[in-house]
């Protein structure tokens, strides 16, 4: 039977319902009243994991795979609900394309070296068991994509989630943990606990039974993580520019920057945060932003109110705001527009607050420059060493190659929106833990391996 809204509407209420009267993990697998409970019981299935074939390991991604795309409505409504942030339609998109480009183990992979003197074999094994912290912009799409990541490697994974989204989490952790069952493999595959706290964190950091931790969020998880003592990966913080060249296709570029930008309200780290544009283009680009794609221009005033009530007086963002929509934005300061604005935009210098800081939220300030020369200074300047993601929409190869190298993100998207470099519109794999700060970027399966060297001496070289 195919559901329609209404019926995913009352589905999700009957669960958030059942999970505030009944408990957290009531019936549910995978969810623990303790840190400690939850990485005992990793900590045991990771043993069953790791003796399990690759084929078996897959049979288990693919369930997770199905039930994703089956869930992905159920999930994003609930992701919304909860958190108040992002948009229905565009968590959607972001599952199916968890469900459909997240790597599995076709990713675990073995060099051979042959020569006069045997055979050498270089293998990825698990690191065992895996303690992730998740946030709450992106909750159940990181639990998936890591946990189908961690899965392939022969790894299991405690989750401490953002408290601002346990109950999305706790509800994805269910679902992997039932697709393990189905699939015939064990329980806890990914664990949690009922109640997540800074206390929780820390014990899963310490805990000797923890040999990797990874952390998607901002830049206090992250310093946390790898000041751990620890083999850590840590997705931070990005403040993401798009630089806009006069050799560009100004109305192309125009309509793909407002598109990654409005993405689930800006949510995506990787999505575009601030624009630099050449003088010459910058009116052409503005006119294309305004007439074409729905974005509300700011006058100072306006942009004064938002300053004021997006973050306070050191910079903070104010936590109602992020992932929010332009209009809902727009009528915290007392501004009225149609449902049709997508996204806010005005003109401003580099240190303008709305456009230093990442917001994530559909506010696009745009920094005008002389010539491509000074906007590549600015666009490494907006970025603030991240090395995280950025954008260009040129039609010249020297610039976007001195772009290329001069910001040296993890990621950097040529001449198309955002979200192209998670696969959505673009040839990439899928992940919502990107690694900037620790190197790995775009995470996968082969990301929470360790390499393995198995050598035979003066045998099975049969050259």
């Amino acid at each position: 039977m195919e559901l329609n809204e209404s019926m995913v509407r009352n589905v999700v209420q009957e669960v958030m319902a059942r999970m505030q009267i009944d408990g957290a993990s009531q019936g549910m697998h995978g969810v623990f009243g303790t840190m400690e409970e939850a990485i005992a019981a990793s900590k045991k299935a990771q043993k069953v994991i790791r003796d399990m074939t690759l084929d078996q390991r897959e049979k288990i991604i693919s369930n997770i795979r199905k039930a994703t795309r089956e869930n992905a409505e159920i999930i994003a409504r609930m992701g919304v609900d909860e958190t108040g942030m992002g948009n229905v339609g565009d968590k959607i998109l972001k599952h199916l394309l968890v469900a459909d480009k997240v790597p599995g183990t076709e990713d675990i992979t073995t060099e051979a070296v042959s020569g006069d003197r045997g055979l050498t074999l270089v293998e990825m094994g698990p690191f065992g068991v895996i303690g992730a912290i998740t946030p709450a912009t992106n909750p159940s799409e990181t639990v998936l994509c890591n946990t189908m990541g961690m899965l392939a490697g022969g790894n299991s994974v405690v989750f401490n989630p953002h408290p601002n989204a346990v109950k999305t989490t706790i509800f994805t952790i269910d679902m992997v943990n039932k697709c393990s069952l189905e699939a015939g493999g064990p329980d806890n595959i990914a664990c949690t606990v009922e109640v997540p706290t800074l206390d929780t964190s820390s014990v899963m950091m310490k805990s000797p039974d923890i040999q990797l931790l990874v952390a998607t969020g901002g830049p206090g998880v992250v310093t946390a993580v790898l000041s751990s003592g620890k083999r850590a990966i840590g997705a931070g913080a990005g403040n993401p520019p798009a630089l806009v060249d006069e050799t560009a296709d100004i109305a192309k570029a125009a309509q793909d920057i407002v598109n990654g930008c409005t993405f689930d309200n800006n949510l995506p780290c990787i999505a575009e945060k601030e624009i630099v544009c050449v003088d010459s283009v910058a009116d052409e680009l503005m006119h294309h932003m305004i007439a074409e794609q729905n974005c509300y221009l700011a006058p100072k005033e306006v942009q004064d109110k938002l300053s004021a009530t997006v973050m306070d007086e050191k910079g903070r963002l104010n936590r109602k705001c992020v992932g929010r929509s332009a209009k809902k934005l727009l009528s915290m300061v007392g501004v009225d527009v149609p449902d049709n604005i997508r996204c806010i935009v005005f003109e401003g210098e580099k240190e303008h607050p709305l456009i230093t800081t990442e917001l994530m939220m559909p506010i696009l300030g745009l920094v005008r420059v002389r010539d491509f020369e000074e906007g590549l200074k600015t666009a490494v300047w907006l970025e603030h060493g991240n090395r995280h993601s950025a954008h260009i929409h040129s039609k010249n190869v020297d610039h976007i190659t001195r772009y290329a190298r001069a910001i040296d993100t993890a990621i950097i998207v040529k001449n198309g929106p955002s979200y192209a470099a998670l696969g959505f519109g673009g040839e990439s794999i899928c992940t919502f833990t990107i690694a900037s700060r620790t190197g790995e970027g775009l995470t996968s399966a082969k990301t929470f391996t360790k390499k393995r060297r198995c050598v035979m001496q003066d045998y099975l070289c049969i050259r």
